[in-house]
């Protein structure tokens, strides 16, 4: 299966060009300090983790949750139905959903790897602190998209580049990551996310009960679901749940659940060693036949052969 994206619309604009972007030094010495080596690299901090990799990849299919992810060398490419987002070195990509998506790193060499940060952001604090600062919550039937691309700003890369200097100093990670957090939270809630960021936790929209369910399915996916409990939640009829879901997701809530269930049979082979069967059982599969028929279908070959590539690669 062909997973290369055909170019619909790219999602890039001449402010955001390489000219215009400085990200502070310390903040590209230490991350690259991190990942001496390709992988991905969970830190200290939670929620923060440094990704390398040294050549460009295939696209793939994948769940990004609610956060933000800055790339500080290097370029990666995000489809989301017919959008494009050209992730550059200096760009911040803030997603407010779990929203399945197809993307690869598509620029990184042996000599310049692609570096890339991520940054886990919880909902719940961004209701907080959008109350304290009094901010008015966009109206309902504002234009939002699940995944915002702007070229990062000096005062949020400040933020982040403190953040992420706590490395050095382990012990003062509990007291001090909270307060930077809450200000980056700020900043992004000041800044050219900030419509999009306060639209995705608005309260009794569309949106806002759709990602809660989404949410949902990212905890139960294993479980066995009706569509119309899952409408009932969201207070929402049967149809308008579908049609909102596919808005937001770009596919059916059962399409979307089968997709978180095989990337987790897929992080369970890779990671925890094991086979194609017991993973299938583990993420809710009754049949190993449709577990093979469905994963060769997203990932582009079956459980066996898949993997086995991941680790040679």
């Amino acid at each position: 299966m062909n997973l290369q994206p055909t170019p619909v619309l790219l999602w890039f604009d001449e402010s955001m060009s390489m000219s215009n972007i400085i990200l502070p030094k310390l903040m590209t010495d230490t991350v690259t300090a991190i990942a001496q080596s390709n992988g991905d690299f969970a830190t200290q901090i939670p929620g923060l983790s440094v990704h390398r990799r040294s050549a460009a990849g295939e696209p793939m299919p994948c769940i990004y949750g609610f956060g933000l992810g800055l790339t500080i060398q290097g370029g990666k490419q995000v489809l989301l139905g017919e959008k494009i987002y050209d992730f550059r070195a200096g760009h911040s990509l803030l997603v407010t959903a779990d929203i399945p998506v197809v993307s690869h790193v598509s620029q990184a060499s042996a000599q310049e790897p692609f570096i890339g940060l991520l940054l886990g952001i919880d909902p719940e604090s961004v209701v907080d602190t959008a109350g304290e600062m009094g901010l008015r919550y966009p109206a309902k039937f504002m234009n939002y998209q699940p995944v915002s691309l702007q070229a990062i700003d000096a005062s949020l890369a400040d933020a982040i580049t403190r953040l992420v200097r706590l490395l050095a100093e382990p012990e003062l990670i509990p007291v001090l990551a909270p307060i930077i957090r809450k200000e980056i939270t700020v900043r992004l809630l000041r800044g050219p996310h900030g419509p999009n960021l306060l639209h995705a936790v608005a309260s009794g929209t569309p949106v806002q009960q759709i990602a809660k369910m989404m949410a949902w399915l990212k905890l139960n996916f294993h479980k066995q679901v009706r569509i119309d409990d899952l409408a009932v939640s969201a207070h929402m009829s049967p149809s308008t749940f579908r049609q909102h879901f596919r808005e937001l997701a770009g596919m059916s809530p059962l399409q979307f659940q089968k997709q978180l269930r095989l990337q987790e049979a897929r992080r369970l082979m890779l990671n925890e060693t094991l086979d194609a069967s017991m993973a299938a059982v583990k993420v809710g599969y009754e049949s190993p036949s449709q577990f093979s028929r469905e994963y060769s279908r997203l990932f582009g070959a079956p459980p066996l052969q898949d993997i086995r590539r991941l680790r040679q690669g």
